[in-house]
């Protein structure tokens, strides 16, 4: 972090330096991406063109948008003078994305709600009125002609417009982020309010998209805190407070009428949004649940001394806390409205570059350097109570980034340590594929005995499983960065692990019994791990080399739950020999045939494994046991059901062990 550079930002994301940086990691920040972002918007025109362009669009018609263009990059600017219908209780508060939205947000952004995890969701009134442009034509005829067009889109918007600005670049990212070549998207938001909640938040970062979004703020600016509280208490004073802020945005001569706002209600307003920043604050990540909003993104503070940058949400909401402590009820308005001076002030000061002379005297370590310019940045004095809360927050931001990224270092050297134990099954596997037993490898395992190679497999396969059942324990427990099941690395060996290792699960819990005790593997013993695995794969991103045919079969066979399939297919033919209800032998008989052709067209499209096709394995029984149901069938009639007396009759008989269907016709009894 250069001392010459006045616009002081402070950061906690990811990218770690290399050479001789890395041997200093107790003394700097190892995670340069807010740092960049920040620097990059103040040393370019972004700041001040996007800014320009939200002017514009606010004093342009009511509920509009602007866009221009400089060069290959578009800037789609959405006015702040905007209608939230909030006359339904739906529109207050966080509705679903994926259902509320309607489908428009594609891919797999709109997932959540898994285990214990809440569904994304956003501000239900804001959803809205981005669909109300949405579907509109000119909007879209504007964005597809952008998008032709420009190598880059940078939306933006100034108070309810960046939040429409927000959910504009989120539906851009989410149907173009598997074209080629991919458009650059950059969101950057002047004082705009929550949108969504933590599964949100999580999603974005999981995506790698956090750094597409940043949002500046105000000093005092209330209207980022506002939705941590509750609005019904003052309904009719946001409503004044809108008309006056959305009236100064048309025209700044309506500044005056903020005399006819009662600063009373001001002042309760501040200290009930006050109360519930500090709350929320205070209660982190977990506290009150994925109902409550969470911010996301990089949050660019803007004070009279400079902007400091973070992108840690915890940070970020305690940062909200404490600078907005320092506000007055005429100062939490106004600010809402002074970002043209903060972001010239921004532009100006990172020009200028104050010289390093006219910093205070800070400590030797560059750690703590950093930290007390970014205090300096945020206005907030070492003299202040807050002072030392702040330091803290700060310190511990950048601890948890950096031991993050420590984490996935080591992850790294840990997958690396069990690669011996997987190679050894691998072994085994072509041991079994190529045994005179000609059992395959899935049968092998289920019969073995009590032999040396058969009981180093067994321990193998545990030893994977507690690895991999870490590695999501600290990912769910955010001791991993967020989007570390994207990294190719882990998405691979993860597929790879499932594909060699499942079916050893799957023949150790039919090989002792399991399915008499709980059911059927995939319904009732399928491990939590495969199940995440299977999601990491459907998201990742695909190549057209994945759709060509096969010329030759799977070295692993690409369902891992085949053998599952199989023994569930052939308890279903067992099963079926004695069942009296027509209706669940129908319904066995079609389970059976479907997986009868799904299996037959893995075959033909070779993604099984050669184990499959063994002479003697699970697969052929169940062939030979199929074949020989049907043929059985085939010798009497398909079903009888006749009425007799307005009852329909109908009569199962046994001979020798094998049930047969008999039934009376033109009464008599008929088989």
């Amino acid at each position: 972090m250069s001392l010459e550079n006045p616009f002081h930002i402070y950061t906690t994301s990811k990218g770690t330096k290399r050479g001789k940086e890395a041997s200093m990691e107790a003394e700097t920040s190892q995670f340069e991406s807010t740092e960049m972002l920040a620097t990059y918007l103040a040393s370019t025109p972004l700041l001040d063109e996007s800014w320009r362009l939200c002017s514009r669009a606010n004093a342009s018609a009511q509920q509009s948008f602007a866009v221009h263009r400089a060069a290959e990059v578009a800037y789609v600017a959405f006015s702040g003078v905007q209608v939230v219908d909030c006359s339904e209780e739906s529109c207050r508060g966080l509705v679903e994305l994926e259902s509320g939205g309607g489908g428009v947000f594609a891919g797999t952004f709109c997932g959540g709600g898994e285990g214990d995890q809440e569904p994304v969701m956003v501000h239900g009134g804001l959803l809205q009125l981005f669909l109300f442009f949405y579907h509109s034509q000119n909007f879209q005829n504007q964005i597809l002609e952008v998008v032709n067009s420009s190598k880059s889109v940078v939306f933006t918007g100034h108070s309810l417009g960046g939040a429409l600005a927000s959910l504009s670049a989120l539906w851009l990212l989410s149907i173009t982020q598997n074209t080629s070549p991919a458009i650059d998207v950059l969101c950057i938001t002047y004082g705009s309010p929550m949108l969504g909640n933590e599964s949100f938040s999580q999603a974005i970062l999981q995506e790698r998209w956090g750094g597409n979004f940043c949002h500046v703020v105000a000093q005092h600016d209330i209207v980022p805190r506002l939705l941590f509280a509750p609005a019904s208490p003052f309904v009719s004073h946001l409503r004044a407070l809108f008309e006056f802020w959305q009236l100064s945005m048309t025209a700044p001569v309506f500044k005056q009428l903020a005399s006819q706002l009662s600063y009373e209600n001001n002042a309760e307003l501040l200290d009930k949004v006050l109360a519930c920043v500090e709350e929320r604050s205070g209660s982190g990540r977990d506290g009150l649940g994925g109902r409550s909003f969470w911010p996301f993104g990089s949050y660019m503070f803007c004070t009279e001394n400079g902007a400091i940058c973070l992108d840690n949400p915890t940070a970020i909401v305690k940062l909200l806390h404490l600078m907005l402590a320092k506000a007055s009820a005429e100062s939490c308005v106004y600010d809402h409205l002074k970002y043209e001076d903060y972001v010239g002030k921004v532009c100006w000061q990172f020009m200028q570059r104050k010289s390093s002379a006219e910093l205070p005297c800070f400590p030797e370590s560059s750690n703590e350097v950093g930290i007390a310019l970014a205090l300096q940045s945020s206005g907030i004095a070492s003299q202040v109570p807050v002072y030392g809360t702040a330091r803290n927050c700060l310190a511990m931001a950048r601890k948890l980034g950096c031991k993050r990224n420590l984490n996935n270092a080591k992850m790294a050297v840990s997958l690396a340590k069990i690669s011996p134990l997987r190679a050894q099954i691998e072994w085994y596997k072509a041991f079994c594929d190529s045994s005179d037993d000609q059992l395959g490898y899935y049968d092998w395992f289920k019969r073995r005995t009590a032999s040396k190679r058969g009981s180093k497999v067994n321990m193998n396969r545990i030893r994977l499983g507690q690895f991999w059942d870490e590695l999501i324990n600290m990912l769910e427990t955010n001791q991993l960065t967020h989007d570390f099941h994207k990294q190719p690395k882990y998405v691979n060996a993860s597929q790879f692990y499932k594909l060699l290792v499942e079916p050893l699960e799957i023949a150790e819990y039919y090989r002792t019994g399991m399915h008499k005790k709980k059911g059927h593997y995939i319904e009732h013993g399928r491990e939590k791990r495969f199940k995440i695995f299977d999601k990491w794969w459907r998201d990742r991103k695909v190549g057209n080399e994945e759709s060509n045919p096969r010329s030759r079969f799977a070295s692993l066979t690409q369902d891992s739950c085949f053998w599952a399939r199989v023994e569930e297919a052939r308890d279903y033919i067992y099963h079926i020999t004695g069942e009296m209800d027509s209706g669940r032998r129908s319904f066995l008989l079609d389970k059976i045939e479907k997986f009868d052709q799904y299996a037959r067209g893995m075959i033909e499209r070779k993604e099984v494994s050669v184990d499959v096709l063994a002479k003697n394995s699970s697969y052929n029984l169940f062939k030979e046991e199929w074949k020989e149901l049907k043929s059985k069938m085939q010798l009497l009639p398909p079903h009888f059901l006749v009425s007799q007396d307005g009852r329909t009759q109908e009569i199962v008989m046994e001979a020798d062990k094998n049930t047969f269907l008999s039934g009376f016709h033109d009464g008599k009894l008929v088989s």
